[in-house]
């Protein structure tokens, strides 16, 4: 919740260095409740809403299993804040899976959004007007930004400082507070493993087997053979239950073997190419940028982690 807040008073503080007259910023934490209840279980005091420039609004404790129907109903308070505050004219921002409140308060529908990759088809299931951008980390359509998990808020606070006291303090501030300011998209940090499975029997079966023949070659027709139905069945019922093709599907689960050896192997990007089904080292550097975001050197140069003989940590690179 203070991340945002604390970043920006840094930028007053470099901006003011650099020499600007520009007013600072002036930040609050406001709620329709007088008393509310952090992460983590922190009790803390605030005041009431009042009109302000722009809105930011936090994200809240979301798990696979939590009933959203009843949390989002306990959170009406809050959407009906957010949509009043937009009819005032006030600039609408979600972090993280605070997306699902103003989608909520309806200020979403017709509009591109981001939320956090986790949580993305769970969004996208609910909120079908919505066009979903779940790869972005920050998107702003019709005056509402929207971004994605956690640590974006880092990235729409430095985008914001850039409009507001320009490149130079934006730059100076994320130097200074150890932030990437050159990200582009949360595409390199899904894990599709981690997303909660919502495929039913026949096509849980099918990624079963998918999973166990990683390595071998793509071939429908025997793919379809092996769960006795034709080509046509099996695209069909697949589709039903998963919303895209085995294909597709395959591609993923290759290229999360292929990040987890780039980040933790030494092997060649030919080699892991090879390893997870691709004869063609190209046709692999493709896939995965198109996946990622990044070809699989420049991945392996951001986020490789090997350990030697000692124990010590060491970066090596394709």
């Amino acid at each position: 919740m203070f991340a945002v807040p604390d970043l920006l008073t840094m930028a007053t503080h470099v901006a003011t260095a650099h020499g600007s007259v520009q007013p600072g910023y002036e930040v609050s934490v406001i709620s329709p409740r007088r008393c509310v209840i952090a992460s983590g279980g922190s009790v803390i005091d605030v005041p009431a809403v009042r009109p302000v420039d722009v809105l930011i609004v936090p994200g809240f404790e979301l798990s696979p299993t939590l009933d959203l129907d009843a949390t989002l109903a306990d959170l009406g308070p809050e959407v009906a804040s957010i949509r009043s505050q937009a009819a005032s004219g006030t600039a609408v921002v979600s972090i993280c899976v605070g997306a699902f409140l103003v989608a909520e308060s309806g200020l979403l529908g017709g509009h591109e959004a981001t939320t956090s990759w986790l949580f993305a088809d769970r969004f996208a299931d609910r909120y079908a007007d919505v066009r979903l951008r779940p790869e972005k980390l920050v998107v702003t359509d019709r005056g509402v930004t929207t971004t994605a998990a956690f640590s974006a808020m880092y990235d729409f606070a430095l985008q914001f400082i850039r409009e507001h006291d320009g490149p130079r303090v934006a730059r100076s501030t994320a130097r200074i507070a150890l932030v990437d300011d050159a990200r582009s998209t949360q595409a390199s940090y899904v894990d599709s493993g981690l997303i909660p499975a919502v495929g039913r029997e026949f096509s849980l079966g099918v990624k079963r087997w998918l999973d166990q023949n990683l390595s071998a070659r793509y071939d429908l027709p025997t793919l379809a053979q092996e769960f006795h139905v034709s080509t046509r069945t099996m695209l069909r019922r697949f589709g039903d239950e998963t919303g895209e093709t085995p294909l597709a599907y395959l591609q993923t689960v290759r290229v999360r073997r292929a990040k987890h050896l780039l980040e933790t192997t030494d092997r060649t990007v030919a080699t892991i190419a090879a390893d997870v089904g691709y004869r063609d080292s190209g046709t692999f550097s493709g896939i995965f940028a198109r996946h990622t975001g990044r070809r699989p050197r420049e991945y392996r140069a951001i986020f490789h982690r090997c350990c030697d003989h000692h124990g010590s940590t060491r970066r090596t690179e394709a």
